[in-house]
């Protein structure tokens, strides 16, 4: 599966979220998403969001995802980090 095809998954189920998905063998994956929904969740919370865009995907076409989710604010920070 191509990670753009995944990135427009979850932006469908996840309006106004940034997302970049990438993959060396379109098998395993790594996704950052940046999202005020994820504000006030935990962290199980914030990919379980993610895995409900992506149904029944995952674990199939999508074997495995390393997911980063982070509130608009939290990834602000990490910006002025690096």
């Amino acid at each position: 599966m191509n990670p753009s095809e995944i990135e427009q998954l979850i932006e469908n189920g996840m309006p106004n979220a940034n997302v970049r998905v990438m993959s060396d063998d379109n098998t395993h994956y790594a996704a950052i998403i940046v999202s005020d929904a994820f504000e006030g969740q935990r962290r199980l919370k914030r990919h379980q969001m993610v895995y409900q865009c992506l149904g029944t995907l995952m674990g199939n076409e999508i074997h495995a995802m390393s997911i980063q989710a982070h509130t608009v604010a939290e990834w602000a920070q990490l910006q002025v980090q690096d």
